[in-house]
């Protein structure tokens, strides 16, 4: 079996003088404080080519390793579950992830996923961390997303990920009538009485979320919505917290607002849309191998279209 790929990246100079362990948790939010600390405990995390200690601070700018022991998949199955692959070659994947499909096998949920389809599609990709998985989207948030297929573009997709190297845009539909975009620079960690949630939380890790208005509709804005970090439900968090939740989202987005005078197409086309109206339009970086930059679009699914035109027809038709 190969060994783990080692990750190398530069500490950003914005962490100077944070502890060791919570910078690396923060810049490589797959993996938990906890792991990350017992990592550098074992030797296989160095400053610089010196093997810190995680109460340990940073100055910034100091070049890092990290060793991973991460476990290889073993138990989830390939599955042939059909892919919207949008490019590939030998080094990575890019696919436009569907609403509904879930990321990672989780407990009780340990098949159907996009993990188990990339087994199938590639049964290589069995020697990488996560299946080669570097970022996550939510189950119902549909979209662009990036897989690495070999040791070394997963280590210099991560790196890019860390040192936000990496361009992700999203199209977000929300509540309210936004006149103007914005920045949202809210921390973020576990909600303190709900687990499940995530929440602007004092002393969570950092996050910010740039939004600008593509269209305004009654009652509700479409926004372009870019991220500097990819914190656990990023935008669904920031955009509540504003007061502007995603319509649709069941977790973050409250009750159904409809718009002053919805007929009974919009109503429908409302009330049937049972997901986070959040989708992943663009993804954007340097190619792990040759260093060529990269970009993608993609055009939101038919649901969301479909939701959109009932919105642009209301708002029309008011202008009458």
């Amino acid at each position: 079996m190969p060994p783990e790929p080692t990750l190398e990246f530069a500490i950003p100079d914005e962490f100077a003088g944070r502890r060791v362990d919570q910078v690396l948790s923060q810049l490589m939010p797959d993996y938990s404080r906890t792991r990350i600390k017992d990592w550098i405990e074992r030797g296989r995390v160095t400053l610089n080519g010196r093997v810190p200690r995680p109460r340990d601070n940073v100055a910034g700018g100091e070049t890092v390793c990290v060793e991973p022991l991460v476990e290889i998949v073993h138990e989830d199955r390939a599955q042939a579950i059909e892919l919207d692959i949008r490019f590939e070659d030998e080094s990575l994947l890019v696919i436009n992830k569907p609403p509904g499909l879930v990321v990672h096998p989780a407990a009780g949920n340990r098949e159907g996923t996009l993990l188990n389809a990339l087994l199938h599609h590639d049964p290589d990709l069995a020697t990488l961390p996560r299946a080669g998985i570097v970022h996550r989207l939510d189950k119902d948030t549909s979209g662009l997303m990036v897989i690495a297929k070999t040791p070394g573009a997963y280590q210099a997709l991560v790196a890019a990920l860390a040192a936000r190297e990496v361009s992700r845009e999203y199209l977000a539909l929300v509540q309210g009538e936004l006149i103007a975009g914005g920045t949202v620079e809210e921390p973020i960690a576990r909600h303190p009485r709900d687990r499940k949630r995530m929440a602007v939380v004092s002393g969570g890790k950092p996050a910010v979320t740039h939004y600008r208005v593509l269209e305004r509709f009654v009652g509700h804005t479409l926004l372009r919505v870019s991220l500097e970090t990819g914190r656990t439900h990023q935008i669904r968090v920031h955009m509540a917290h504003i007061r502007h939740p995603i319509v649709g989202d069941p977790v973050y987005g409250g009750r159904l607002r409809l718009p002053p005078g919805a007929g009974d197409g919009l109503v429908a086309a409302m009330r049937g849309f049972r997901r986070q109206a959040l989708h992943a339009m663009r993804l954007a970086f340097e190619h792990p191998r040759t260093s060529e930059p990269m970009v993608w679009d993609s055009e939101p699914p038919e649901d969301l279209l479909l939701l959109l035109a009932a919105l642009r027809a209301h708002a029309e038709a008011r202008l009458d």
